[in-house]
């Protein structure tokens, strides 16, 4: 998996801040941008993160290069339905080398089990270039292609979003494929942004687990938090 953040909205936190501080301003938000101190910012930030007012922090976005990753994984990811998305499509790309299939880690421990995963994959590849070769059409031969196909895709998602898919994504009772996603970008989206991702991920980062009955009972280990 190669997960590369190519684009952010540049100084998000104070975007967001001013969003939320022209409610409440005399001014407007161009003279807000210049003239709030890192100091309100943060303050602004603290309200809106404690309030419950998220509607701010769709004015800050991220655009993320997926590479390597199930098309598995991407059928889950696109449940995600506000975001913006662009994949590599089957229909126009039509491949005539056996492509990268992703293995899970519970096939990859088996031996016998990762055999009949190859040989299953392998088969199906088989099968498609056949058909491709006899001249059936790339966008009807791929239904023979399964969801391990390795797959590339691009991915925009604002603040308010990318805090909702780190609460479920970064989960330990996700699948684990998104959820080293969801790690690897949360990772990447942190450091530009520190105070409005401080606590993204899983809800037991913040507080009581909310999977319920369904909670894999260990708790999250808080880092300090930084006011």
């Amino acid at each position: 998996m190669d997960v590369r953040l190519l684009y952010h909205t540049p100084e998000p936190e104070r975007a967001v801040a001013v969003g939320a501080r022209l409610c409440y301003a005399p001014v407007g938000a161009a003279e807000l941008m210049d003239g709030l101190s890192d100091e309100a910012v943060r303050t602004v930030l603290r309200t809106i993160m404690t309030s419950g007012h998220f509607s701010a922090l769709e004015h800050a976005s991220y655009t993320f290069a997926i590479d390597g990753v199930s098309r598995a994984l991407t059928h889950q990811l696109v449940r995600h339905r506000l975001a913006s998305y662009n994949q590599q499509s089957q229909r126009y790309v039509s491949y005539a080398e056996e492509p990268c299939f992703i293995v899970p880690p519970s096939v990859a421990a088996d031996r016998a089990a990762l055999e009949r995963f190859e040989q299953a994959t392998r088969a199906a590849f088989e099968a498609y270039r056949a058909l491709v070769d006899a001249g059936v059409p790339a966008e009807d031969a791929r239904y023979l292609l399964p969801n391990a196909m390795e797959t590339k895709i691009v991915v925009t998602m604002n603040v308010r979003e990318l805090l909702h898919f780190f609460e479920l994504r970064c989960c330990k009772r996700a699948q684990w494929e998104i959820r080293d996603l969801a790690l690897a970008m949360l990772a990447l989206a942190e450091p530009t942004a520190p105070y409005l991702f401080m606590d993204a991920g899983a809800s037991c980062r913040r507080g009581p687990c909310r999977e319920g009955k369904l909670t894999c009972g260990d708790p999250y280990e808080r880092a300090p938090r930084r006011d």
